[in-house]
């Protein structure tokens, strides 16, 4: 598959990283550039691993290379055939195509002849102590480790033993294979790491063949050597690993592959790591890993949001050298860029609260006209059907308001959208007080392109209660209630902070062709839904629930920013 995305907008200065493969390229160094896309198959993929898709198959497509996508299938206990398709679905889905599909476990045979030859130049032993021994034996940043005792093997033995680990004879944990370094290094990675360590398991692609597994830090410089990666980008916590990835590739003597740091995406109201979104998931505290709250690019898909505003979002981001937190409002920014040229208008009333027009005709039907979309005039027009009943927004209406109160109030004037000025007549409640509808009149003469014109100061959306179908709408807010969730003490449990308003779901009333619109929703990368606007509510699309009988409509975001305002910087 080849890169089919490209990304077009106004100059800007370089990136660092740009600069660096840029200067690459006047010299020489390469006359292509390959990068890579390395997940591991043990979750869903989030937001911040979208920023490292769009970032690696962006520069391989910006200046005429190739992407691979190559899965980190190292650790069988923790991987899966489902994550592995979800991958590749979320990059089909950004619109993105990556050259060739490879997998770490392509090259267990070759990374475990490199490690044989590690051994015979005596840079590689084979350790008996255990894992709580080892951790021990590293020292700390201040202090310099200890020599394991079995560091001094002859390479006859390690061959031996290492041999030996591959054909199952020993037992999990019992030995590791580390290599051998320098235990006094300021780096603490460089203090004898572990090269492979014993997994009696299950692989999803090569079933029980192999029960010794190659650690990232080994596996990781020489699967990107093997494919003649040019560029292989990381995140910014990868950066102490640099030395070690080198140190790898020089003694193997390999193609030298190089590596890049750049700031991973962190995103204030939610956690960017997948073993916290899979303990939400497993706990039940959210419904699955497509839940619409959650980062995830399955669940951002099946929230509404779209492939070109999150490649938007990433952009606008950039590429940092240093860790930032990015407000959520500049993702919701992005998406309603889009949406709001892009996206029909309907109406929709979420609380609905009768309205009987006393002086407008019972048997009586006609029509409003309303663009379809203003922002577009080639989309046309669209009717809304008007009657002598009406549902408005249960908070569009106030018996007693404050000052400047300008939508319903007893005796008040409002403007119904593209419709005629009412007035309120009478109030109606039932026996425990609660208002259960409106008594109105219009004004004949004020529907607009007709009579004469006249203003007022308020003007709300509503639907025709002849017309209407009903329909569940699903109301999303932030996932957690603290902005900065790094910032949580190590003694809190981030879960203490989910935001119990994260999900609303009402009983709302939608116009039809709203309601047509929600039988297209088709779950996977083939997403064809149509995002709509409900005017002055914000910006909704069918959920995956939804069938024609029974509507069911996510908000995507709201029309404009709800909480940027109030965030203060950490």
């Amino acid at each position: 598959m080849n890169g089919d995305t490209a990304q077009t907008g106004p100059e800007r200065s370089l990136n660092f990283l740009e600069e660096i493969i840029q200067e690459d390229l006047t010299q020489g160094k390469y006359k292509s550039i390959v990068t890579r896309f390395p997940p591991e198959p043990n979750g869903y993929l989030h937001i911040g691993h979208a920023k490292s898709i769009c970032l690696n198959f962006g520069l391989a497509l910006k200046y005429g290379g190739k992407t691979n996508l190559r899965f980190d299938d190292t650790n069988p206990t923790k991987e899966d055939i489902e994550y592995v398709d979800s991958i590749k679905e979320d990059i089909l889905w950004l619109g993105f195509r990556w050259a060739d599909e490879f997998y770490a476990s392509d090259y267990f045979e070759q990374l475990y002849q490199w490690a044989h030859m590690l051994i015979r130049k005596g840079l590689a032993y084979i350790d008996d102590q255990t894992q709580e021994e080892i951790r021990l034996g590293r020292g700390t940043v201040t202090t310099p480790g200890t020599e394991s005792p079995f560091r001094n093997r002859s390479v006859e033995e390690n061959a031996d033993l290492f041999t030996r680990m591959r054909n199952g004879e020993f037992p999990d944990g019992s030995r590791v294979l580390r290599a051998k370094i320098d235990m006094s290094h300021p780096n603490m990675l460089m203090r004898d790491p572990i090269m492979y360590r014993i997994i009696h398991a299950e692989h999803h692609r090569t079933g029980n063949k192999w029960c010794i597994y190659p650690m990232y830090d080994y596996a990781h410089g020489q699967c990107d050597s093997i494919e003649q990666i040019t560029h292989s980008i990381c995140t910014l916590e990868f950066d102490v690993h640099r030395p070690l990835y080198d140190w790898f590739i020089e003694k193997l003597e390999i193609f030298p592959s190089r590596q890049y740091e750049f700031a991973r995406l962190n995103i204030t109201y939610t956690v960017m790591s997948k073993r916290k979104l899979l303990e939400l998931v497993k706990a039940g505290l959210v419904n699955g890993w497509d839940d619409p709250r959650m980062p995830t690019i399955c669940g951002l898909r099946r929230r509404g949001y779209t492939p070109s505003g999150i490649r938007l979002f990433s952009e606008k981001v950039g590429v940092a050298k240093r860790d930032n937190v990015i407000d959520i409002s500049l993702m919701e920014w992005c998406i309603r860029e889009e949406l709001n040229k892009t996206a029909p208008r309907c109406m929709a009333v979420l609380d609905p609260l009768k309205v009987v027009l006393i002086n407008y005709p019972r048997e009586k039907e006609e029509y409003m006209t309303a663009p379809v979309n203003p922002e577009d005039p080639q989309a046309g027009e669209r009717p809304i059907p008007f009657t002598n009943e009406l549902y408005i927004e249960r908070d569009d209406f106030m018996e007693d308001p404050p000052k400047k109160f300008f939508r319903l109030r007893p005796g008040g004037e409002v403007r119904l959208k593209y419709g005629y000025i009412i007035r309120c007549d009478k109030v109606i409640k039932d026996n425990e007080g609660n208002i259960t509808e409106l008594h109105c009149t219009y004004d004949p003469e004020s529907k607009p392109g007709t009579g004469t014109w006249r203003s007022v100061k308020g003007t709300i959306h509503w639907l025709s209660a002849a017309h209407a179908i009903q329909a569940e709408v699903r109301l999303f807010d932030k996932l957690f209630t603290e902005p900065y969730m790094g910032n949580i003490p190590e003694e809190k449990d981030y879960r203490d902070f989910l935001n119990p308003g994260s999900l609303r779901t009402v009983k709302a009333c939608i116009d039809n062709h709203a309601a047509g619109l929600a039988n297209k929703a088709v779950p996977g990368k083939d997403d064809t839904r149509t995002r709509i606007q409900f005017e002055r509510l914000g910006y909704f699309v069918a959920d995956y629930d939804s069938t024609p009988e029974r509507p069911v409509f996510n908000r995507i975001c709201t029309l404009k920013d709800t909480f940027a305002k109030t965030l203060k910087r950490p």
